[in-house]
């Protein structure tokens, strides 16, 4: 396997995930000894790219109208676009890939990429499809951390063409960047999953902040509010792309959940205690019982 301190990284879109990945490379394994690497940095805006240069976290910068001029230097790509920017990225470029480079995504939704990688790629650049579960609320390159990453776990979707020395020099860098855990499963059940504990959390966040009547509502918040709708705080863009890229997944645990909420409005509206406390005793041991598998499976 090739070493790690000798590769050159190449990311896109350098905001808050790119960012990370700019600072966790640079302080993980190009800061160590003898390392010979480079990490090339490409943004549409400038003044990110002049910050991360001035901050010696990356060592050249291009702006978008010359990435073609970055990529055939890059032995690993991160691409830190949206979904469908990604696909169109990778299409746009493919002519201009290094021979042999990986590239990879970190994007919320995959089947879209099972779907269309197949006609998009050449057989010389392998793309490791990827999601890394880390990262904060706040956007743009200010706001990223190498620490982020600490203990948090990545999830890969091997695809067949993926080449195996490929997919371990990817853990490997992965494992490097802080992450402690790597999940590997499939594009469909990623989806299914992922349209769960995240993109479902993230409606009913931003369903709950909706049905408030007032805004001043919130004077009476003792917690409780503030701990479930922090993710509402959402760009809008990014997660309705998310949002429709997985919507039949995604309808499908919204009307799960739509029967849950009916159920606990019969039980409340009727005034049947015991059917709430039993829903409310259920639902504790349902979620002790996760929370006992998410153990199992970090550790």
């Amino acid at each position: 396997m090739k070493s790690l301190k000798s590769l050159n990284y190449g990311i896109v879109g350098l905001g808050i995930m790119g960012g990370s990945f700019a600072k966790a490379i640079r302080l993980n394994i190009l800061s160590q000894n003898g390392s010979t690497g480079k990490i090339l940095a490409c943004n549409r805006s400038t003044a990110c790219l002049s910050q991360a240069r001035a901050e010696g976290i990356v060592d050249e910068t291009f702006e978008s109208s010359r990435v073609r001029e970055m990529l055939p230097e890059c032995d690993v790509l991160f691409v830190c676009l949206y979904p469908h920017a990604t696909l169109d990225f990778l299409r746009d470029n493919r002519d201009f890939f290094k021979p042999g480079a990986i590239v990879t995504d970190i994007s919320g939704v995959k089947g879209i990429f099972e779907e269309k990688l197949p006609e998009i790629l050449r057989p010389d650049v392998d793309f490791i499809i990827g999601h890394p579960m880390a990262g904060g609320e706040k956007e743009g390159y200010a706001n990223s951390r190498a620490e982020f990453f600490v203990n948090h776990n990545y999830i890969l979707c091997a695809q067949p063409f993926n080449k195996e020395d490929d997919l371990e020099l990817m853990r490997a860098l992965i494992r490097d960047m802080g992450f402690t855990r790597i999940t590997e499963t499939t594009c469909d059940i990623h989806d299914y999953k992922i349209g769960f504990t995240s993109q479902l959390c993230h409606v009913i966040a931003s369903a709950l902040v909706q049905s408030a009547e007032s805004p001043d509502i919130t004077a009476f918040g003792g917690g409780s509010f503030e701990d479930l709708t922090r993710i509402a705080m959402i760009n809008a863009p990014l997660w309705s792309e998310l949002f429709i890229s997985n919507k039949e997944k995604l309808v499908a645990h919204i009307e799960n959940f739509e029967r849950a909420m009916d159920e606990f409005k019969r039980a409340i509206r009727d005034g049947d205690d015991d059917a709430l406390r039993r829903i409310l005793s259920d639902t504790r041991e349902k979620r002790l019982a996760m929370g006992a598998i998410r153990t199992i499976v970090k550790n």
